[in-house]
């Protein structure tokens, strides 16, 4: 394909999640391909989280389906075009704490971000033992990396949050650590988002159909090498290689729409308007937040 105009893409740049988009970016894109600190909000032109997100205008932003959910209430033009990864999520908590089950976290502090991805996990995983976030103590800890010393040093009983600050909690306090993962309860679904004005203008929607197709041809070469991808987060985060490596277990790469998304999004609204104090929106309201067209076509140009 010929040379395309440059594509602006913003994201968590401290994420695994997003090394699927910083490969696309360096090798498969056929153009110059920015990934600046963002996400959302630079589709709409807002102002980024304070401290959090570099100025300009987006073609295709990362966030998790919580962001997305929360967004797209004031920007209902927001569109879903690709899950970008899938985050595998743990908790992580002190043995010597009195934890031994998930129903031991009752009483407990637990340091997570909510309302984000991870608080979702902890509410998914609380109920899993019939428990609820009124039977814990939220702890939000500052900066994410000192989930870890947090931990250690008996300020929270437990903490979950993505990855590496699990990886790295885990690792504070060694064996005496406990760990209950998400599998079949809930894990994150990390998307790649876009606007309606985006995709209608011609241009800018064939740019983002090539850098779509450009994520499925990077997740398959990372599919068959994970570590291709691992000095490109090295770069993009500052997180060291060998807990790179240990922490890449917990991540999914599929670049394919969750077949699960909408489920997932209408079971997640109902506890993203309690916390946000509004009404739920139908399930018909989130449908047309996903566009699969995006998709189809780059698979289609694949194929050729």
């Amino acid at each position: 394909m010929d040379t395309l105009a440059p594509i602006a893409i913003h994201g968590n740049k401290f994420t695994f999640e997003i090394a699927p988009v910083l490969l696309a970016a360096d090798r498969f894109y056929p153009g110059q391909a920015s990934v600046r600190l963002g996400g959302i909000p630079n589709l709409f032109g807002l102002e980024a989280i304070p401290g959090f997100g570099e100025p300009g205008e987006a073609d295709v932003a990362t966030h998790a389906e919580t962001q997305a959910l929360r967004y797209s209430v004031a920007n209902p033009d927001l569109r879903i075009i690709l899950t970008v990864a899938e985050g595998l999520y743990r908790l992580v908590g002190r043995r010597s704490a009195g934890i031994a089950s998930i129903a031991d976290l009752k009483g407990k502090r637990v340091g997570t971000i909510a309302p984000t991805s991870s608080g979702y996990f902890v509410h998914r995983l609380l109920a899993s033992a019939g428990l609820s976030s009124n039977d814990v103590e939220l702890v939000k800890i500052l900066p994410l990396s000192d989930m870890g010393s947090a931990l250690a040093d008996g300020r929270v009983d437990a903490v979950a949050i993505w990855e590496p600050y699990m990886e790295n909690a885990a690792a504070a306090i060694g064996d005496d650590a406990i760990e209950f993962g998400g599998e079949g309860i809930y894990r994150e679904i990390f998307n790649l988002n876009t606007s309606v004005a985006n995709l209608a203008d011609p241009e800018r929607r064939q740019r983002i159909v090539a850098f779509v197709r450009a994520i499925m041809q990077a997740s398959a070469a990372m599919r068959a090498e994970p570590s291709i991808a691992w000095p490109l987060v090295h770069a993009s985060g500052g997180h060291p290689m060998d807990v790179i490596e240990r922490a890449w277990p917990h991540h999914r790469y599929p670049a394919a729409l969750a077949p699960d998304l909408l489920d997932v999004m209408v079971e997640e609204e109902q506890w993203l308007g309690m916390m946000d104090s509004r009404p739920a929106r139908s399930r018909d309201d989130l449908a047309s937040l996903i566009d699969p067209s995006v998709a189809i076509e780059a698979l289609d140009q694949l194929s050729r």
